[in-house]
């Protein structure tokens, strides 16, 4: 089931910022944070534009009311009402509108050459975590990135496909499902780890991508954290909470709190190990659990529950045509019980972008 965790280049936008206020980059850094050929995405549903379309599983969001709000109210795959924070991205840094899935075999080579998304809704770094879903794990994303360079490579040439990849933005988005399936909601890992030794875990195997996408030519790399996974709605029904009584799990969100420290330490030492790169942390939490605790400052009115049916537990398939859904989406913080809100993903870009500029 595709669960939350957004990396977003406008992750990167208060990344940045957060990063050289703790004198991680430096300002040609950022100087360099400003002007992309292309964007590459990698992760789960909180990017993935619609390569579950192309891909036997259930996971998919190609079907009403998903994209109920999207230019011509297409369900194109998103995990949400409308587009997703790296659509709004690239359309801000001026790279293209939207930004496709690779596995579109209407995919021409203009979208090639600037940038397409590799990510995969209910994806994850544990083997475990795409074992029943069928979804593309986050090592076979790197085989499709594979496959896109060699496409790339024949459509531009060689020297060219490498200024381009060097050049690109690169987004990572994922982390979430390993924890809420694997750790959580059906606890198997936690026969073999506690939640320190499944982060290291977890943060191991992420270390392992990007060094894999670096020695494929990526140098501009954008890793976004944990959300407050206890604030997600489906992860309050899970914890049987009463209906007019539902608040975030607290000791999911300390975990979540837990695993960023980890990671932001770790994407700084790995910088340090690979020349040449900028490896920036998307702190994707604290805007988010500002979203839930000052909900009127943003205009949602609703933030345990989604816009789809009950908004208690609907997502993927049981979010569908037959559901029925809120009359105004902008004032809910989620649009299924996992995922947000356009609206939501708006404000998140705007504030990152703001704090760029």
């Amino acid at each position: 089931m595709a669960r939350v965790n957004y990396l977003i280049a406008a992750l990167s936008l208060k990344i940045v910022w957060s990063l050289c206020m703790s004198k991680l980059c430096s300002a040609s850094d950022l100087k360099n944070f400003g002007s992309f050929p292309a964007i590459l995405i990698f992760g789960d549903s909180t990017v993935d534009t619609g390569n579950n379309n192309f891909i036997p599983t259930i996971t998919k969001a190609n079907y009403s009311p998903y994209g109920k709000d999207f230019s011509g109210h297409i369900a194109t795959g998103r995990f949400s009402n409308g587009k997703l924070i790296p659509d709004m991205v690239a359309s801000r840094l001026g790279i293209k509108e939207l930004v496709p899935p690779f596995l579109d075999p209407k995919l021409s080579n203009d979208d090639v050459k600037t940038g397409v998304n590799f990510a995969s809704a209910g994806s994850g770094f544990d083997d475990l975590t795409t074992m029943i879903s069928k979804v593309i794990p986050m090592m076979k994303q790197v085989d499709m990135f594979k496959n896109y360079i060699q496409r790339l490579t024949e459509s531009v040439g060689v020297d060219e496909s490498k200024k381009i990849i060097g050049s690109a933005l690169v987004i990572l988005s994922a982390g979430t499902n390993d924890f809420t399936k694997n750790f959580y909601d059906l606890p198997v890992r936690k026969l073999q780890y506690n939640i320190s030794g499944y982060q290291d875990f977890i943060q191991e195997r992420l270390q392992n991508f990007i060094k894999e996408i670096y020695d494929l030519g990526c140098r501009n790399i954008v890793v976004a954290g944990l959300p407050p996974i206890g604030c997600l709605p489906i992860q309050e029904t899970i914890s049987f909470q009463p209906p007019l009584k539902r608040i975030c799990l607290e000791d999911q969100n300390s975990d979540s709190i837990s695993y960023n420290q980890k990671l932001s330490k770790l994407l700084r030492n790995l910088q340090s190990q690979l020349h040449g790169s900028t490896i920036l942390y998307a702190d994707i939490y604290t805007p988010l659990i500002d979203m839930v605790n000052n909900p009127h400052k943003y205009g949602f009115e609703h933030t345990n529950t989604g816009c789809c049916g009950t908004g208690l537990a609907e997502v993927a398939p049981l979010c569908n045509a037959l559901t029925p859904t809120c009359e105004d989406s902008s004032k809910y913080l989620f649009w299924d019980s996992v995922h947000p809100t356009e609206a939501a993903y708006k404000f998140m870009t705007e504030l990152f972008l703001k704090q760029f500029l």
